[in-house]
């Protein structure tokens, strides 16, 4: 075990981004508490900077908690942060001073947008209204500068912006204003309102993110081809936002009698529904193994965080995707370098280009040793491929060929590499017909061409 971890470390790290990007695709997430549902909004700063910062400032010292929603008009709006209920007496809502207006997204239904006076666009301080109808967008797009939305309720949310509308308004009035279409729950005319009658928000606070995946956000390991699909016990990188909580690699404390972990720190994956085995976790991306059990087509990949699911995300699955190891930092000139390692003494094989690899050509007649993904299953039948710590010879079930320059190559060992996850590794004899020079490597698996454009330096 230590072998596998300490030996061949600078390997596994190729299956590592050298560099993580925050990349975040939405807006935090907040939850106004009513007495008739939760409403969740997601915020978007993107569009409306000032306006979310303004609000998330009202929202942390707490002056949305048991305010009210004073004024409500069938199809159009319902509002509120005006007013707080405090002691049994409506009491305004200390203003700041008022925002900038920062219109651009249009007031359709579901968004929520800043109230302000109508003779100044920037007059924005603590009101905001939930817009009912599509149709306001016609008229509060170009009022008044146009009204600032910053945020859209969820769909699932909907539902309960609608119970609120649903209120009735007393008619005529019963108090004045602003109090005149203020909604009141179960009120019968003649009777005193209480606090029983009024549609108030408890609280307003803000979600934990949840995961999410980027669009085209799942690739093969980069290092190893970065292809568009994988096959079952490939490596796959997830690149998204709020995925994890911590940024390392499993350890071997993460095993269990041999077999890879399917959750880290919290966080699992699953590829067509099945548990995948989880290699790497940041913020930003996260590297599974692919269950040796999924079946050729189009798989879902989700990624669950406490206790949050991210929508689901479609991969290419093949019955196999094989890939050599041939990180960009093997790449000079326009010329991707496979990683290749002298069988006799461990060095790289190198024409001396890839920077601070010294030069060492492979030379005709010796053994190189290489590595790569997405070969598929082994041998014996039933030989764990996928999530299993690989132990002593396992070849491969589909023969694969490795031709270096014009010339094929004698393979003398293919399967996975012993003492780790997935990794296969190929004993490759150098033809003895080989010219000098950075010749192409062609390797074929089932009659497929593997699709990357390699070199390798020859002398």
């Amino acid at each position: 075990m230590r072998t596998r971890f300490l030996g061949v470390l600078w390997l596994l790290l190729f299956l590592v981004p050298a560099a993580l990007e925050c990349q975040s695709t939405t807006g935090p997430v907040v939850r106004f508490r009513t007495v008739l549902g939760d409403i969740d909004v997601t915020l978007l700063p993107a569009s409306a900077p000032r306006t979310v910062a303004n609000f998330l400032n009202y929202m942390n010292r707490g002056s949305f908690n048991n305010s009210i929603i004073h004024r409500s008009v069938p199809g159009f709006i319902v509002q509120g942060g005006g007013y707080q209920f405090i002691n049994q007496t409506a009491v305004e809502i200390r203003p700041d001073p008022a925002v900038r207006n920062e219109y651009s997204v249009s007031n359709t239904r579901g968004t929520i947008a800043m109230a302000k006076l109508g003779t100044s666009p920037d007059s924005a301080t603590s009101q905001w209204f939930f817009n009912l109808s599509n149709n306001n967008a016609s008229n509060l797009n170009n009022q008044n500068g146009g009204f600032t939305v910053f945020g859209r309720v969820t769909t699932a949310s909907l539902p309960v912006m609608d119970r609120i509308a649903a209120v009735p308004v007393p008619n005529p009035p019963f108090f004045a204003s602003p109090f005149d279409a203020m909604p009141l729950i179960g009120w019968v005319r003649g009777a005193p309102v209480g606090e029983q009658n009024l549609v108030l928000v408890l609280s307003i606070t803000q979600l934990d993110p949840g995961p999410s995946i980027n669009a085209n956000g799942i690739a093969a390991a980069s290092s190893f081809g970065g292809f568009a699909a994988g096959a079952p016990g490939s490596y796959i990188e997830i690149k998204g936002s709020d995925l994890a909580g911590s940024t390392r690699t499993w350890a071997e404390s993460d095993f269990t009698d041999g077999s890879a972990p399917t959750s880290l720190d919290g966080v699992s994956v699953t590829v067509g529904g099945q548990p995948a085995f989880v290699y790497f976790v940041s913020p930003t991306q996260v590297n599974v193994q692919i269950p040796a059990g999924v079946p050729p087509g189009t798989a879902s990949v989700a990624v669950s965080y406490k206790g949050q699911t991210s929508v689901s995300a479609s991969f290419a699955i093949k019955p196999l995707a094989g890939g050599l190891l041939a990180p960009p930092s093997f790449k000079v000139n326009d010329k991707q370098y496979v990683v290749a390692f002298h069988a006799s003494n461990g060095a790289f094989v190198s024409n001396g280009a890839i920077p601070d690899v010294p030069a060492a050509p492979a030379v005709p007649g010796e053994t190189l040793t290489l590595y790569g993904l997405g070969f598929g299953p082994v041998t014996p039948d039933g030989t764990p491929f996928a999530g299993r710590i690989a132990q002593g010879p396992t070849p491969l079930s589909a023969e694969v060929q490795f031709k270096i320059g014009s010339s094929a190559a004698q393979v003398s060992y293919a399967g996975l590499a012993p003492n780790l996850v997935g990794l296969y590794q190929f004993n490759v004899v150098v033809p003895s017909t080989a010219a000098s020079g950075d010749l192409p490597l062609e390797v074929v698996q089932a009659g497929e061409t593997v699709q990357q454009t390699l070199f390798i330096p020859v002398r």
